[in-house]
């Protein structure tokens, strides 16, 4: 049993990392560059589509905890995964309702200035890029 959570811990990191890396560090920045996108329609799309994702990673690090509980891995990667939802914490509690104000300021046709929470949310992001792949590096490395 102990095996089979590091495996699954293992695996919901691994998809968890993917799932990052391919909308925040792909489809997020290449959304505006679709020619005939406006602001207010990509800002529309990404306000879904990091709703969903923010919702799966909620679910990844249960997942992740629960098999953590069931195994008892190591302090370290006890650490990491903590480091890891703390992170995702920061960014769902702390960024994204600031996030989303001024979304909904853009899409409701009020100028909205720009906002040094999008930077933060990015640096966050990178910092759970990096989180994940050591939690991952360290579950498999059992």
């Amino acid at each position: 049993m102990t095996e089979l959570a590091i495996r699954v811990a293992a695996a919901a990191t691994l998809v968890w990392l993917g799932m990052v890396l391919a909308i925040s560090f792909m489809e997020a920045p290449l959304k505006f560059r679709a020619e005939g996108l406006d602001m207010r329609v990509g800002l529309a799309i990404g306000h879904i589509v990091f709703r969903a994702l923010n919702i799966t990673e909620v679910v990844w690090a249960v997942v992740i905890a629960v098999c953590l509980t069931i195994a008892g891995p190591p302090g370290p990667v006890l650490m990491i995964a903590g480091v890891t939802v703390l992170l995702l914490a920061m960014q769902l509690l702390l960024v994204r309702p600031r996030l989303n104000r001024r979304s909904a300021r853009v899409l409701a046709g009020q100028d909205a200035p720009r906002s040094r929470a999008h930077h933060a949310y990015i640096g966050l992001e990178a910092l759970k890029l990096v989180a994940l792949v050591a939690l991952g590096a360290a579950l498999l490395s059992g």
